[in-house]
């Protein structure tokens, strides 16, 4: 039966066709019947979810060739087709996006009165987007599609945004990241122009010449810098967080920060590997200084959203050292450690969430003593304190301790700021648990005291629960992508 399940869904046009198709079918309804539009939205979310098991069943991890792989004729005229596939590094970021959708729209069930129907479109065709952004093998349509994805994140801050700077934020969020992959495009273009295709397969095959490789890493930097984001193009991020809605705060965390990273994966590294060597002093050098900038800074904040932001940061340049570590264990630890943050980070925002729906108000300073009015909030958020400090036995662990092994084989100063950084992102964690939970209540600000309802916590079991899976039986996640990885490192011959 399980044979058949899988022959059935092993045509994966589904994966990106159902939210699609998700996301038109409620505008055909008028905006009062606002509860079928909702069921419709987590309905579609949820069928695109089943797809994952299925790949993880089907997929081989002993290859490094992309599986699943569909082709059509998008520009015959200029060798340019639409090509889709997975390997072992793009299999759990595909997971990872159909995870968080239904998430995002049970997040939104009761909040989103206003303008429902077109909340679940947007989400929906922000999952399409980001699945097929995993999905591509194309540099070209890699372009078209990321800078497709911040169109309904742009309305979502704009429109669901929760202060009168989100405006404000919504276009600066828009105009950094578009801004900076012009240069990605130009690069493109001069790659189709000397080669007469963009096919990722054959590009890998192809040698640019070390001056050419240059230019064009950093053209493609320009765009996946601000992505991910590195200092000092980071300042769009804090302020899209705090002007965002919950869901958005949670995707823009779990998904969208990591697009920036999985370029540099799967373009940059590969293709140009000599100018990747130049660089790679560079790199360590922008991330450590964002690693202990960004956690100093992160001490500073009054915002709940801005701490949690800053932190993310610090957290997505630790991934870049351990990218540009060039070996098995720096690559397969950032990986890692992409994926739990998606998961950490994400369900930090939710804790945000519930705080702000029932005081209004994200500023530390209001708060205290939570502990005892809310106190299965507050062991909720012990717990993901704790794993976003990469506590033994949570999900970061696993990831930040082969970064810090990959860098230390490349360089021990880097390796050791690094360590640094996590020890300032355990006093900023522990600081910001201490002033939320800790202390006496400020009756004076807040009035409503109430935990989580059912709704929200079993929102937050799926998080918990991806935690400690990962924290401690994390075998899964490197057999799946040992060989890719070991493929990468290989093929730039970096060891």
């Amino acid at each position: 039966m399980l044979e058949h399940f899988c022959e059935c869904y092993s045509d994966l046009s589904g994966l990106i066709l159902c939210p699609v198709l998700g996301s038109i079918t409620p505008l055909f309804i008028p905006n009062s019947r606002i509860r079928p539009i909702r069921l419709i939205g987590l309905c579609a979310s949820l069928i695109t979810f089943l797809y994952p098991p299925v790949l993880r069943i089907q997929f081989d991890p002993s290859t490094a060739k992309s599986q699943f792989v569909e082709s059509l004729r998008w520009l015959p005229y200029e060798n340019i087709n639409f090509d889709l596939g997975i390997d072992g590094i793009s299999l759990f970021f595909v997971i990872l996006t159909t995870f968080l959708i239904p998430i995002c729209i049970s997040v939104g069930w009761s909040g989103m009165r206003s303008y429902g129907k077109e909340y679940i479109t947007a989400s929906l065709i922000r999952e399409f987007l980001m699945i097929a952004v995993f999905r591509i093998l194309d540099p070209l349509l890699f372009y078209v599609f990321p800078e497709s994805v911040p169109i309904p994140m742009f309305i979502i801050i704009g429109v669901w945004g929760s202060r009168q700077r989100k405006i404000k934020a919504a276009y600066q969020f828009f105009l950094y990241t578009l801004l900076g992959s012009v240069f990605m495009l130009l690069a493109i273009l001069l790659i189709l122009f000397q080669t007469g295709t963009t096919d990722l397969q054959i590009l890998l095959t192809t040698e640019f010449s070390e001056r050419r490789q240059i230019f064009l890493w950093i053209a493609f930097f320009a765009s996946f810098a601000v992505k991910v984001p590195m200092v000092p193009v980071h300042i769009w991020l804090p302020e899209a967080h705090v002007e965002a809605p919950t869901a958005g705060s949670v995707i823009l965390a779990g998904i969208l920060l990591k697009l920036g990273t999985y370029g540099f994966l799967r373009f940059s590294i590969p293709m140009f590997p000599e100018a990747t060597l130049c660089f790679t002093p560079f790199i360590y050098t922008l991330s450590a200084i964002a690693i202990i900038y960004t956690s100093l800074t992160t001490l500073r904040q009054i915002d709940l959203k801005k701490i949690i932001a800053y932190s993310s940061v610090a957290h997505m340049n630790l991934v870049t050292i351990g990218m540009f570590s060039l070996n098995i264990q720096g690559i397969g630890g950032s990986i890692l450690l992409m994926l739990s943050h998606g998961l950490v980070s994400s369900a930090l925002f939710l804790c945000v969430g519930v705080l702000y729906d029932r005081h209004k108000t994200r500023l530390v300073r209001y708060y205290g003593g939570l502990v005892s009015t809310m106190p299965n909030f507050s062991t909720i958020f012990l717990f993901l304190t704790l794993a976003n400090m990469s506590l033994p036995g949570t999900s970061s662990f696993i990831g930040e301790f082969l970064i810090l092994v990959g860098a230390f084989q490349r360089n021990s100063l880097v390796a050791t700021l690094a360590a640094l950084g996590m020890i300032l992102g355990a006093a900023y964690s522990l600081w910001l648990y201490n002033r939320v939970v800790s202390g006496n209540l400020k009756p004076s600000f807040l009035h409503k005291f109430s935990d989580p309802n059912g709704r929200e916590v079993s929102i937050f079991i799926p998080f918990l629960v991806g935690v400690v899976r990962m924290g401690v039986h994390p075998k899964v996640f490197p057999d799946r992508m040992h060989t890719s990885v070991s493929n990468l490192v290989q093929h730039g011959k970096f060891n």
